[in-house]
């Protein structure tokens, strides 16, 4: 029969639990910073990628492919609502001066469209394509003809 010496005290078991509690909290804090920095390295790329000096054949290729599968609209490029400058309210509402909202690459892939796609009849749509935590998450740009 065990003494009541050898049992662990309370104190004991709330200064484990404490310290249980601290290495979570550490681990938590950790991974957030991570997740952080890589997303700041992703918009950090995002806003410095250029149009590709081969798009038009890329373009082309690429909607020639979707029209051969039936398709009359491609998805162009997905990025962050965050990197619109206002979090994607203008696309997730349809506005018609959505555009203005583009940031970085998106918004010279825009300017792309505008320049180089339109006139030969193209068009060009925006959409959230998911709302995580009911935010909009993920945006869509898509090419149509």
């Amino acid at each position: 029969m065990a003494k009541s010496s050898d049992l662990i005290r309370p104190e004991e078991l709330r200064r484990i639990a404490d310290e249980k509690d601290m290495e979570e909290a550490k681990k938590a804090m950790s991974l957030h910073e991570k997740t952080e920095a890589e997303a700041k390295q992703l918009y950090e790329a995002f806003n410095q990628r250029q149009i590709h000096p081969d798009v038009k054949q890329r373009v082309s290729n690429a909607v020639r492919r979707a029209a051969e599968h039936g398709q009359s609209e491609f998805l162009i490029l997905e990025f962050e609502s965050d990197w619109c400058t206002d979090r994607g309210r203008a696309i997730n509402n349809a506005e018609p001066d959505w555009p203005k909202t583009l940031t970085g690459f998106a918004k010279r892939a825009y300017d792309y469209f505008e320049k180089e796609l339109k006139p030969l009849g193209y068009k060009a749509r925006a959409e959230v394509l998911n709302f995580p935590g009911g935010m909009p998450g993920k945006i869509g740009f898509y090419l149509m003809w």
